[in-house]
């Protein structure tokens, strides 16, 4: 059964802690690897070097996003695809634990899982989203 009185909190708790590690994976390629150096490492991986501009907008733009609870759910569906670009073409091939040479998938699944049911949850508590946007909230039955 689920205790409708702690979910918010937990969906807030949810939400804050994927928009951090959005900017700090963000701010890991703007101030450790560089964006050039992160464009070039796109670009080794048979990616477009502009790609990754893209990611690193999405990360920041997404963190943010989901630290204020601003359209939660659309941006954990629109950050999915960063995870699972990450699995599929950096970290598969390196095995199952994040602490193989590389990083295994371990890490980007469970955080990918994590976005999923953060769409599936929605805001949580002390959000923006349904004041700011309106029109991009889910309502559920119940609240309808």
């Amino acid at each position: 059964m689920i205790d409708t009185r702690t979910a918010p909190y937990a969906a807030l708790l949810l939400r804050l802690g994927l928009g951090v590690l959005f900017l700090a994976h963000v701010g890991l390629k703007l101030f450790v690897f560089t964006p050039a150096g992160t464009a070039a490492f796109f670009g080794k991986l048979g990616l477009p070097e502009p790609l990754a501009y893209l990611v690193m907008l999405a990360e920041a733009a997404g963190g943010v996003g989901l630290i204020l609870g601003i359209a939660t759910r659309w941006l954990a569906l629109l950050t999915l695809p960063i995870l699972l670009g990450a699995i599929f073409t950096v970290h598969a091939a390196n095995g199952f634990f994040f602490t193989a040479p590389g990083g295994g998938w371990e890490y980007p699944a469970f955080w990918a899982l994590a976005l999923a049911v953060q769409a599936l949850l929605g805001d949580g508590a002390l959000a923006l989203g349904p004041t700011l946007l309106p029109a991009l909230s889910v309502r559920s039955p119940q609240t309808a």
